[in-house]
């Protein structure tokens, strides 16, 4: 009687095995079907279309590089030249990423079930978070750039918005883990919500919440210097204005290329050195 059991328990299993799989071959059928409808919509509303132009993908890097090697002499002044838009552009990032995070705290611990001030507004916050996620940083740094002109600080809100969004659902993930036992020993010596916050969960969640503040940072290096193409300011504009100009400049654009390269590499390895330290201790 035990084997018969145990035999049908493990056709049960093996049964249920194969209808995952078969709703997961389904649905990724129907995901390769869609992406391919997908991709044939945007090769059709393109102008030439994409493989048309595809023999012709590699033209612009060949000219950059050629005509950065046939000006290599110019590579060091260029580098100088754009270092303060880097350091704009790495302002602007530094910034929005630490306004974003102190947000993106507040609005975490309100939207945590267990630590909320509002625990009924719960739903309220999250759904905050999600529109703030939701919401691509170069759309927000359009609509600001209309109201407020070009320069770094439409591109610093921007992204200090995304950021809070973003950030603000890693945070309130790593809350949802933390241990209760010191919030309710606070609460019950009349800790206000906010030092419960304080003593009694930011410390246990401050490795991750760093950690995912790094990451955020050099995501938002990127962001930055994109944004710069939509006259946001920062390296992104120069660069912008170097591609414009055509050939004759290219050496400038292979210069600022150079920059964000070895800046990104930089803050990736010292961010991956940081994070390493602040969740694993070595």
């Amino acid at each position: 009687m035990t084997e018969l059991a145990a035999g049908g328990i493990k056709a049960d299993y093996m049964a249920m095995v194969r209808r995952r799989r078969m709703y997961s071959g389904i649905l990724m059928i129907v995901f390769v079907a869609l992406l391919a409808s997908g991709f044939r919509v945007a090769n059709d509303r393109n102008a030439g279309g994409f493989f048309d132009g595809l023999h012709r993908v590699l033209d612009f890097p060949s000219e950059l590089v050629a005509e950065a090697v046939e000006k290599a002499a110019n590579l060091p002044a260029n580098l100088v030249t754009y270092v303060p838009a880097l350091i704009e552009t790495l302002n602007i990032a530094a910034v929005s990423t630490l306004i974003g995070s102190l947000l993106a705290i507040l609005l975490a611990l309100l939207a945590t079930p267990g630590l909320s001030l509002w625990p009924r507004a719960i739903p309220v916050f999250r759904r905050i978070l999600d529109i703030m996620r939701a919401i691509p940083d170069v759309v927000i740094a359009l609509m600001l750039i209309f109201v407020l002109g070009g320069g770094p600080v439409p591109a610093m809100l921007a992204i200090a918005f995304h950021t809070t969004g973003a950030l603000g659902k890693l945070f309130s993930e790593v809350a949802e883990n933390a241990d209760l036992k010191p919030v309710e020993g606070l609460q019950s010596v009349g800790a206000s919500w906010f030092q419960r916050m304080w003593l009694g969960v930011i410390p246990q969640v401050a490795p991750n919440w760093l950690s995912y503040a790094l990451l955020r940072f050099e995501i938002n290096v990127r962001a930055s210097a994109i944004l710069g193409f939509v006259g946001a300011g920062g390296i992104g504009y120069e660069l912008k204005i170097a591609i414009g100009w055509g050939q004759g400049r290219y050496d400038a654009a292979a210069a600022i290329f150079l920059l964000l390269f070895l800046t990104i590499v930089v803050i990736d390895q010292f961010s991956s050195h940081m994070r390493n330290r602040l969740v694993k201790g070595h």
